[in-house]
């Protein structure tokens, strides 16, 4: 299990210039990743990105790239030195055959064309990608480190809310039996109360209770949520992102005991069920940064 919450940096040096990559996110529903690159970079942010997806499934990413020093050096045009030569001796030659002064100025030379050569953006990006790449790499290497250790401390308190939950639907299910001989004494006890008095065997004492029993018997949502407990562990120990498996069962959760509280006219049931909704709660807050 993995946080969508993470931090990591990394470096890598080409010739006298260090590149230093940052890697941030925290939590959304699905990914999105913001790169910031030196302007004439942004050719690749492509890659930036396939290497993010590669790693991330869920969460905001951001990744900001950036470089000690100006990057004068790789987009400054570059002289073409053997242009030039050939530039200079055909004009020489051809001052020869005219009879004219071969006078030539530097500035003459550099101004024909082919002499300097600007680099593209698309080059000057192929050259730095191989270094920009390290730096990512060790940037992500920790990104991820970082993201696995907090989402281990989230399986791990999760865990321990899971383990009070079933705690809680045990007691639920050993006071549930109890609930319709409950509403028989109190419904005996109401019917003396009023004057109306009837033996135990009542044919429609019996047929009230029986439909009060169907009323408030909660077998099946114990049966689901224990179905639930079981689904939620296996998913808490799986290697694969399963935050929004997680949300979902959640909600299933949440439903089941609603259920409970609401079929069984029960105090004590009644206390179980809003504690174990109130851990259920803590839950989903946690689920939210859950990769």
């Amino acid at each position: 299990m993995k946080s969508m919450t993470g931090f990591g940096r990394g470096e890598a040096r080409q010739g006298g210039t260090t590149w230093v990559v940052e890697c941030s996110s925290v939590n959304r529903k699905q990914l999105e990743v913001a790169v910031s690159l030196p302007r004439d970079l942004s050719d690749l942010e492509i890659q930036v990105r396939n290497q993010v997806s590669a790693l991330c499934s869920r969460g905001r990413v951001n990744v900001q790239v950036r470089t000690d020093q100006a990057m004068v050096e790789d987009t400054m045009p570059q002289l073409d030195e053997a242009v030039a030569a050939k530039y200079v001796q055909q004009l020489r030659e051809m001052a020869g055959r005219l009879g004219i002064s071969p006078e030539l100025s530097l500035s003459e030379v550099v101004r024909l064309p082919g002499v300097l050569v600007s680099k593209t953006a698309e080059t000057v990006a192929e050259d730095i990608w191989p270094v920009l790449q390290t730096a990512l790499a060790a940037a992500l290497q920790q990104f991820v480190a970082m993201r696995s250790t907090e989402g281990s401390h989230l399986r791990e308190e999760m865990e321990a809310r899971l383990n009070t939950i079933e705690s809680l639907a045990t007691q639920i299910a050993e006071k549930a039996p109890a609930v319709p001989e409950h509403q028989r004494t109190v419904l005996r006890q109401r019917l003396e109360q009023a004057g109306l008095p009837l033996p135990l065997d009542d044919e429609r004492l019996l047929k009230e209770i029986a439909l009060f029993a169907d009323r408030t018997d909660i077998s099946e949502e114990l049966s689901r949520a224990a179905s639930h407990l079981k689904q939620f562990r296996t998913y808490l120990a799986s290697d694969e992102p399963v935050g929004r498996s997680l949300d979902f069962l959640v909600q299933e959760f949440f439903r089941e005991f609603n259920t409970m509280g609401s079929k069984c006219n029960n105090a004590e049931i009644a206390h179980h069920v809003v504690s174990a909704k109130t851990e259920l709660e803590k839950i989903r807050e946690q689920i939210q940064n859950v990769e």
